[in-house]
């Protein structure tokens, strides 16, 4: 099998034993990211838009990282801590993807470290 970890200081270190994402074949895997600012290690500050940012530019990094861009995005797994924020999340959320947009699911969770939101993403690419 050819699998790759994936690390990059351009988002958050992992804050447990898992990889920021895992390339496999064609495939990158890529963790759940909350709103962590990689240089200060906190979560931002404000509501579902700042923190939707710092989520999507952290996802960003790692796929960047990888060889990756969001066109190679194809499943996206939301949780959002309360529901009642999803349209201003998918309003910040749609900036990152062209006329293309990738399958998804949005359920309500609890989040770690009390944070509004958490995007985890699968991006295939061909050789």
């Amino acid at each position: 099998m050819d699998k790759k970890i994936i690390l990059t200081d351009k988002a958050p270190k992992p804050v447990g034993p898992y990889s920021q994402a895992v390339k496999v074949g064609e495939f990158l895997f890529v963790s759940g990211q909350i709103p962590i600012d990689p240089e200060t290690g906190k979560i931002v500050e404000g509501g579902i838009r700042e923190q939707t940012r710092r989520v999507m530019e952290n996802l960003k990094a790692i796929l960047e990282g990888a060889g990756y861009t969001f066109n190679n995005v194809v499943k996206v797994f939301v949780f959002l801590k309360d529901l009642k924020t999803f349209p201003e999340f998918n309003e910040e959320y749609s900036k990152y993807f062209g006329n293309e947009a990738p399958a998804r699911v949005t359920v309500e969770a609890g989040i770690p470290k009390n944070a509004l939101l958490e995007v985890s993403i699968i991006a295939f690419k061909e050789n």
